[in-house]
């Protein structure tokens, strides 16, 4: 076979840090992906959340070809036109006041936290300073990012990690405040817990919080890079709840499958935060990702994809809580939009993850036993179908 040559050669060469599956994609169309061997596969994985336009979406790789033919980099000293489109239209789409784009998500994680260290600093002109992470958390694989991570387990190969942080219980107000002391300097949080099993975030828990870091001048920072730019129906998933933040993280589908983050910061935030020679990137927000990020804003308008997650929400989650009711091994459905996770109980998830991968059907996991369902959000009740016929044969 054609795959098992190209896996064998990828093993020489590439370092073993993924168990990956049996599988080597080679195109897309559409919300389909194919194999090197041509085989069709539904995609409710996305990339992990990344692919939210799908594949070749009319218009998204006209524009990466023609900025290709302008410009691709020249570097942060400079200028360039993309970005300024692009961190015009973040901005308007969160509501805050300035944006740092990012080569990914882990590294707008790094920004927010040294933003939010600087603007403790400027306030009281000495370091040490302390954050507040969540328990079973996901922040990302770097020192600073999984010092925040609240997992043991991705954190204690590589300890001793930055100091300085406590956790507390997601969704607990009171477990934050016991955490709070005169060190503190910020509480990051996911809006919904993504690698942690799909938790959404009760809303008096994100008002509390707010509440909290406006009485002691706390910075608040929402991590939005699983489940921003659409996935629960809003740009941001904090934008249900009413609840702003002072520095908000995203990533993932801000380009729609280029190496893009961002971190965003609201006006007293950026105001007394990072200065020329805090912070840098040799890539981050070049034209070439930029010119990603624009238009994908453009299409979100256009289409109304917003508005089309908002309208078919209630029939995805409609099926899924009929394969909960059917199936013993199905304990309940959780997520938020195109956000859902179906928990897994008397066999592990991974089995069924592996069974829908032979029958057609990408999904991931999330937790030690949350089946993760996170889809192009341009999927239409027909995708939505063919999903639940799939994962009704992998379930039995």
């Amino acid at each position: 076979m054609i795959m098992n040559k190209q896996m064998a050669d990828a093993e020489l060469s590439i370092l073993h840090t993924y168990n990956r599956f049996p599988v080597v994609f080679e195109h897309g169309e559409g919300c389909y992906l194919y194999d090197s061997e041509g085989k069709k596969y539904l995609d409710f994985a996305a990339g992990i959340a990344v692919n939210s336009l799908g594949y070749h979406y009319p218009g998204y790789d006209e524009v990466l070809k023609g900025q290709i033919d302008k410009l691709m980099h020249i570097s942060n000293l400079y200028y360039n036109e993309p970005i300024i489109a692009a961190g015009a239209k973040l901005v308007e789409a969160s509501g805050m006041a300035k944006v740092f784009f990012t080569n990914s998500g882990t590294e707008a994680i790094e920004g927010a936290l040294k933003s939010a260290k600087k603007y403790a600093y400027t306030k009281t002109g000495h370091a040490d300073h302390e954050i507040i992470a969540m328990n079973h958390s996901f922040h990302g694989r770097s020192i600073g990012a999984l010092s925040v991570t609240g997992t043991a387990h991705y954190r204690e190969p590589f300890e001793p990690l930055m100091g300085g942080v406590r956790f507390a219980d997601f969704n607990d107000l009171e477990s934050v405040k016991a955490q709070i002391n005169e060190k503190t300097c910020a509480v990051i949080t996911e809006v919904v817990q993504g690698e942690g099993g799909i938790y959404p975030a009760a809303a008096e828990f994100l008002q509390g919080l707010r509440q909290i870091c406006d009485e002691k001048d706390i910075l608040l920072i929402f991590d939005e890079i699983q489940c921003g730019m659409g996935r629960t129906g809003h740009y941001f998933a904090w934008q249900d709840y009413g609840v702003q933040p002072d520095i908000m993280t995203c990533a993932k589908a801000l380009g729609c499958g280029v190496p893009v983050g961002a971190f965003v910061l609201n006006e007293k935030a950026a105001k007394a935060s990072l200065e020329p020679g805090d912070h840098g990137t040799t890539y981050g927000g070049n034209p070439f990702v930029c010119a990603a990020v624009s238009k994908v804003f453009d299409i979100y308008r256009q289409e109304r994809i917003l508005e089309h997650v908002q309208e078919l929400t209630p029939y995805l989650e409609e099926k899924l809580e009929m394969l909960a009711a059917k199936h013993d091994c199905v304990q309940t459905r959780r997520g938020k939009g195109f956000m859902q996770g179906l928990v897994i109980t008397g066999r592990p998830v991974g089995e069924v993850v592996k069974k829908a991968l032979a029958e057609g059907l990408l999904v991931i996991s999330a937790g030690k036993d949350v089946l993760r369902l996170v889809p192009p959000l341009i999927i239409t009740k027909e995708h939505i179908d063919e999903m639940a016929e799939i994962l009704e044969r992998c379930l039995k």
